[in-house]
């Protein structure tokens, strides 16, 4: 069993939050080949998240959640990623989920808390292969969406659809019962995650359960109205994808971990501490991991000191934010194949976390945003004057 977190402390700080995660680390790392074998999060892992109350961070005040605006969830994710990838990227996930539906109208909210603040949302953000048909108070939903991380612990999904409105991206709520989960998930990398397909056969969706995402937080200020949050006056393509790159830089920490605990003490010829390769490779993966980390916060911290501020954000702006989570992934890559590449043939078993990490970072940086060629193209347009999507 977890440590006890003391969920029952009243408003905790980030602080005491942060030390919760922390705590969890052990238990995540005992439980990171099982959750690999499972292909998706044991229910045990889940019990542990909610009883932690880290899952609220990003649950709005109004409905039980903790209401934290610091981009403390952020450092949790990272944080959890020490001890199993696959569980810190489906935290990350519903966390951010959680405070995207804040966005939605209150009753959507209303009806998405009405059991309280433990629910966990899964998604699949981009429209798939679906269809949407406009009728009588709302519209008719069917299609199939893939990588939808933590699906089978989720009771509501977010999902892409087209064709809605003035063409532009719009996401929908949908509850589980409108919803088949179809085990697609046999994968070399974050294989715990159980990103598995959604099926919709076919579902009504009740107009207040969309949402034009390109106005969220641009002009539509719904989520600030209800709430107060400084978080619902950014975009939410400006703060999309950190849940991503958040694990990562955690997944590249562990791999310094595990790597630096195996080697301590060792002594001789070959792959052991006097070994000069062996350092200079340390010292770099660990500046890289560092580096990374600390653009991660900068840029968090500078995101929400504009939303604080009621600043806008420029499109060049934007698209740095988008850059920055891209060069962070590779970052990191570079950080765990640096170590990998010298940790020699015990690396390779199925019983070492090394291997596991390594997997696990090349599954992260496959993400298509997270791909610098593509996440890094819309910032050179735009800083050289031309005009991007």
């Amino acid at each position: 069993m977890a440590a006890n977190t003391g969920s029952d402390v009243k408003n905790p700080t980030s602080a005491e939050l942060l030390q919760r995660a922390v705590n969890l680390v052990p238990m995540l790392k005992s439980r990171a080949a099982h959750t690999e074998e499972r292909r998706r999060i044991p229910e045990e892992t889940v019990r542990d998240f909610l009883a932690s109350g880290l899952n609220r961070i990003e649950v709005p005040n109004r409905f039980g959640g903790l209401g934290v605006t610091d981009g403390l969830v952020f450092r949790v994710g990272a944080e959890l990623a020490r001890g199993c990838a696959s569980s810190a990227w489906c935290y990350s996930v519903w966390s951010a989920n959680a405070f995207m539906v804040g966005f939605w109208s209150l009753q959507a909210q209303e009806e998405l808390y009405a059991d309280g603040p433990d629910v966990l949302f899964s998604s699949s953000l981009t429209p798939g292969a679906s269809t949407i048909e406009t009728v009588s108070g709302g519209y008719r939903l069917k299609g199939r969406w893939e990588f939808s991380s933590g699906c089978d612990s989720a009771s509501w999904l977010i999902l892409g659809v087209t064709g809605v409105g003035d063409g532009g991206r719009t996401w929908v709520l949908v509850p589980r019962q409108d919803f088949e989960i179809v085990d697609t998930w046999f994968v070399s990398g974050l294989r715990g995650t159980g990103s598995k397909d959604i099926v919709v056969a076919d579902a009504f969706i009740p107009g207040y359960r969309m949402l034009d995402v390109g106005k969220a937080g641009n002009g539509d200020f719904t989520g600030w109205e209800i709430h107060g949050q400084a978080g619902y006056r950014i975009p939410i393509p400006v703060l999309l994808g950190w849940d991503l790159v958040a694990p990562m830089v955690g997944i590249a920490q562990g791999m310094i971990d595990e790597f630096t605990a195996r080697l301590v003490g060792t002594s001789g010829p070959g792959k052991t501490a006097e070994s000069e390769v062996i350092q200079i490779r340390l010292a770099e993966a660990s500046a890289e991991v560092d580096a990374g980390r600390l653009m991660m916060h900068h840029d968090i911290r500078e995101t929400f000191e504009k939303a604080e501020a009621g600043e806008t954000f420029t499109p060049l702006e934007q698209s740095r934010y988008r850059r920055d989570r891209a060069f962070i992934t590779q970052l990191c890559l570079r950080s765990v194949n640096r170590l990998f590449d010298v940790s020699g043939g015990r690396a390779l078993f199925d019983n070492e976390a090394l291997q596991r990490f390594h997997r696990d970072a090349h599954a992260v940086a496959h993400r298509d945003s997270l791909i610098m060629d593509l996440g890094g193209q819309a910032y050179g347009k735009i800083a050289l004057g031309l005009e991007s999507e």
